[in-house]
């Protein structure tokens, strides 16, 4: 059964602000609300795409991937099966059947131990060369990584970058999405906790999306991957010979990544698996250290990124072999 792991936030599922819907009201699609927070609705789907997921649900094994903690992640109702796997707090946990696992939790605490800062090192030190001035929130997320939430235009020119060359060689990496700077450890990437489903299911096709300079690993780690034509990837024109960059944004990107996850896995019988890379070279967008169990890169060029962060740029964008005919 082909595995499709695909990030959750302004990739498959849309807060009202990043529906980016710019045609006529009566031209809307129609959504369907798959998560509340606080009596409110905060998260949704078109419901064509609702219909897509439900559908792959029952015959590829569907894996989200998200770097939003247990809590957060366990308020969204998506439609079709519950999965049987999901990745949540940027792979530092594996659920199983809704439950986290403990012997993944326990990879993740011992690799992060032994190769990184602690966690109150990296959070004190960020806290310390904030300004208040425009430091709006700080966060801990299930005692794994920091994120601070800033006033963009208030934020200094440079001080991600010099926040990611302390955290460098402490083993921390830093990213800026949004009005979010996490601060998050090399070895806790969604990579590192997808090939660990893929070692216990055996999966030989893996499909991916996703949209954030966090998901890149994720991307890295599948035979073919998918990123919308929104969100940092898009900004920093991301790409890699596997991955097929869209041109849509907003919620109809995540309609469409669905469309290409189904095309994709339609064909399986039809036509040969992709398989997940076995031994390839480590590219600069993932760090050496970006799996507790070994990440899945793949050979490619690379050029800087922002925040500190490198990333496979190839000259093209990959072709999309399984793209709907005109």
């Amino acid at each position: 059964m082909p595995l499709v792991a695909s990030d959750l936030d302004r990739t498959l599922i849309y807060s009202p602000a990043a529906l980016q819907l710019q045609m006529p009201d009566a031209q809307a699609p129609r959504l369907l609300c798959v998560e509340v927070h606080e009596g409110k609705p905060l998260s949704f789907m078109t419901e064509a795409a609702a219909g897509m997921l439900a559908a792959l649900g029952r015959t590829a094994l569907f894996v989200p991937a998200t770097t939003r903690t247990r809590k957060q992640y366990r308020r969204i109702h998506l439609p079709g099966p519950a999965p049987r796997f999901a990745i949540c707090a940027n792979g530092g946990h594996l659920l199983v059947d809704g439950v986290s696992d403990r012997d993944w939790q326990r990879t993740v605490s011992a690799r992060l131990a032994r190769e990184c800062a602690s966690l109150a090192e990296v959070r004190s030190h960020v806290l310390a060369v904030a300004d208040p001035a425009w430091l709006l929130k700080e966060r801990v997320a299930e005692d794994l990584f920091a994120y601070v939430v800033v006033e963009r235009s208030l934020l200094p020119a440079g001080w991600t970058e010099e926040l990611a060359a302390w955290a460098g060689p402490k083993g921390w990496t830093v990213s800026l999405q949004g009005r979010k700077v996490y601060a998050v450890p090399k070895p806790l990437t969604k990579s590192a906790a997808l090939r660990e489903v893929v070692r216990r299911t055996g999966a030989e096709q893996v499909l991916a999306a996703g949209d954030s300079l966090l998901d890149a690993d994720l991307l890295m780690a599948a035979g073919h991957a998918w990123r919308p034509g929104h969100g940092e990837l898009a900004d920093e024109g991301w790409t890699a010979q596997h991955v097929t960059a869209l041109a849509e944004r907003g919620v109809l990107a995540g309609e469409e990544i669905l469309r290409r996850f189904t095309a994709t896995t339609s064909m399986t019988t039809a036509s040969a698996s992709v398989p997940v890379p076995a031994s390839v070279s480590m590219s600069a967008s993932v760090p050496a250290s970006a799996s507790a169990s070994g990440a899945v890169p793949v050979a490619t060029t690379t050029r800087p990124q922002a925040a500190g962060v490198s990333a496979a740029s190839p000259d093209g964008t990959a072709e999309d072999p399984f793209a709907p005919a005109d």
